[in-house]
């Protein structure tokens, strides 16, 4: 990748000084830095800023979900779970990268190419599917060493309520793909980490995003604080992968298949374990993994 200090977006999700004419101080003033996009300092906060505001909103959009509930008399389950989804990851996460970048001074196009978003070639297509083969393993590894210690962890929320309603999981699997991924994706390697590459080299921007991305997790976790730090520490693994993928192909369509393919091919396992299997016997597994 080129400087990741000049302060821009390539593109290819590099970083480069092509947005020099994108909108008025696209890269400083117009973010509020004062012209500090290249400072450390003001891109860790905007990025703490913009990791935690995102799950917010999606907080206060189930206000929303309620509201609608309550004027048509009850919801099903599966309406529920579509306008949760609209407007706890569409309007929450995707909503706010856009609009944040928007606010900066990116147009359509400016906004398109400062994530880096392009049609995946053959190459990035087996990148997508052998990371997910290094997850796969990572996880593994980790939750045994887990299991070892005797560590408990926490349940995931979206885990439990597919679990008692096997029926709903086929639309999670479609929406692992067309919402989590490329939502949850483009506010958190997008812009977060994207935010970060401006004033900091590719490793702690990666790791940072990461951290940030597994620790918003807190709130889709039950159990105790201990449990949830240890599955945060677990996702955490995955978080590393995307923002890799991320960086090495600085297409962003790249994580976010990668991310609904390892949420997907959970989900599915989920129903095949819990339509043929006693859901006592699930893989501890199954709870590790980001939504």
């Amino acid at each position: 990748m080129t400087d990741p200090s000049s302060g821009d977006r390539a593109t290819d999700g590099g970083v480069s000084d092509e947005f020099d004419d994108v909108g008025p101080d696209a890269v400083g003033d117009a973010d509020g830095s004062g012209g500090g996009a290249g400072s450390p300092g003001v891109a860790v906060a905007t990025a703490l800023l913009l990791g935690v505001l995102g799950p917010v909103i999606a907080l206060a959009s189930g206000v929303a979900v309620f509201a609608i509930d309550s004027l048509t008399g009850g919801l099903s389950l599966v309406a529920s779970v579509v306008l949760t989804l609209v407007f706890g990851q569409y309007v929450a996460f995707g909503g706010l990268a856009v609009g944040y970048l928007a606010w900066r001074g990116f147009d359509r196009e400016g906004i398109v190419s400062y994530l880096g978003v392009r049609v995946p070639s053959l190459k990035e297509i087996g990148i997508v599917l052998g990371s997910w083969v290094v997850i796969l393993i990572l996880i593994l590894v980790v939750s045994t060493i887990v299991q070892l210690l005797g560590t408990e962890t926490a349940a995931n929320q979206s885990a439990e309520l597919a679990m008692g309603n096997p029926a709903i999981i086929p639309l999670f699997v479609a929406a692992s793909f067309l919402v989590i991924g490329p939502c949850e994706e483009i506010l958190y390697r997008g812009v977060v980490q994207g935010r970060l590459r401006e004033s900091l080299p590719a490793a702690p921007s990666i790791a940072l995003a990461a951290a940030i991305f597994a620790t918003i997790h807190v709130m889709a976790l039950t159990g105790g604080l201990s449990a949830r730090l240890t599955t945060i520490s677990i996702l955490f693994v995955p978080s590393l992968v995307f923002g890799a993928v991320y960086e090495y192909t600085e297409n962003l369509v790249v994580p976010a298949l990668l991310h609904g393919l390892h949420n997907a091919v959970i989900f599915t396992v989920l129903y095949v374990t819990v339509t043929q299997v006693d859901p006592n016997e699930l893989p501890t597994v199954l709870g590790f993994f980001p939504v």
